[in-house]
């Protein structure tokens, strides 16, 4: 058996790296964080105006399905409705959703 070397890490120093490596998100450790921030705030902007759009044509499409007994033209507007509105929480959230799973991520040990 060959004999040990120091470059191998002992197995309490895996267990400790394996626990808690010391990893945490720490802003400023990289060029370009503010334009990251800005571009993702755009896209945000772009998604909810889609939205916006997406339910107005979907209440339009409901509302003509209903008024005509276009049963399959106001099934489809609910659903696009309801897709809307979720869509809409979901991007209006996202801030709050990272970043309580973000926290909750944090006591795990």
């Amino acid at each position: 058996m060959p004999a040990r070397s120091s470059s191998v890490p002992s197995l309490d120093h895996v267990r400790y790296l394996a626990y808690n490596p010391g990893i945490s998100p720490k802003e400023g450790g990289l060029p370009g964080l503010s334009v990251l921030k800005d571009v993702i705030s755009s896209i945000n902007l772009f998604a909810i105006i889609a939205i916006v759009g997406a339910l107005a044509v979907s209440l339009a499409v409901w509302a003509w399905g209903h008024y005509t007994g276009g049963h399959q033209a106001e099934a489809n507007g609910k659903k696009g409705a309801v897709v809307s509105a979720g869509c809409a929480l979901g991007l209006g959230a996202a801030n709050g959703i990272v970043s309580f799973f973000s926290t909750l991520g944090t006591q795990v040990h």
